[in-house]
């Protein structure tokens, strides 16, 4: 091909057309222009359709990241409804309701001292942004959403770190005051018969401790409809993320 458009302009100018070979040249210069725009047309082609491939490949990894965090918070929920209504029976006991049996009262108090925080599953957004490379996501509508999880889960941490406060201050700290711990170990491994009113006397008497089981019930239901708002956030996403994939 090439040896065919040089042999043309010798005979152009073997010809004296000059006239013609401009108009020749200008055409083959053209021509070549075209060649170039179509090489970086395909090109550029090729380049999005392997970015294309990359965002697939993250988004699929963010929807699974979704996945396990939904479960892991319908899970937490449930404990921390539990944890509630647990409260809700230790401060009826401390304002006079009986207890009969000594050993679920004690597994109850025990039950609001496991102390629980929610770690997000989101390794693959931390990787687009570690790497610079959220720019391959290129719904909008999906970077906002995950930047508001983010938010919502930071809004979560500082929730959890006030219950941590008010725990330690309201709960951990009487208890350990005003508590025979030997005792109370001895039961929760099973011995009968070592717990009473009079065990938990000074416990009842002390209105930090009330206090503190009021908290939980506070900070429980407050957390649980941070989760809650995570989850929307999360099916949301995972829609957003099925439509785009």
């Amino acid at each position: 091909m090439i040896k065919f458009f040089r042999k043309i302009r010798q005979k152009l100018l073997s010809e004296n057309k000059f006239s013609k070979y401009l108009i020749y040249a200008v055409g083959e210069i053209i021509l070549v222009v075209i060649g170039i725009l179509i090489a970086l047309q395909i090109n550029n082609k090729n380049e999005l359709h392997k970015d294309r491939i990359k965002e697939i490949k993250y988004l699929q990894n963010i929807k699974e990241d979704l996945i396990i965090n939904n479960k892991k918070i319908d899970n937490l929920i449930e404990r921390r409804k539990r944890r509630t209504q647990t409260a809700h029976k230790l401060i009826a006991h401390i304002e006079g309701d009986p207890i009969e049996d000594w050993h679920a009262f004690n597994e109850e108090t025990i039950q609001i001292y496991t102390w629980e925080r929610f770690y997000q599953h989101n390794y693959t957004f931390e990787e687009l942004i570690s790497s610079g490379n959220l720019s391959y996501i290129t719904s909008d509508s999906i970077k906002t959403m995950l930047f508001e999880l983010e938010s919502t889960y930071k809004q979560l941490k500082a929730e959890e770190d006030h219950w941590r406060f008010d725990s330690e201050e309201l709960v951990f700290k009487p208890a350990y005051n005003n508590l025979d711990f030997q005792l109370i170990l001895r039961d929760h491994r099973g011995e009968s018969d070592v717990l009473s009113r009079e065990v938990f006397k000074e416990f009842f008497a002390d209105r930090k401790i009330k206090n503190g089981y009021v908290m939980a019930t506070v900070e429980f239901e407050i957390m649980n409809g941070q989760l809650n708002r995570m989850k929307s956030i999360i099916q949301k996403l995972i829609e957003l993320i099925d439509k785009d994939i």
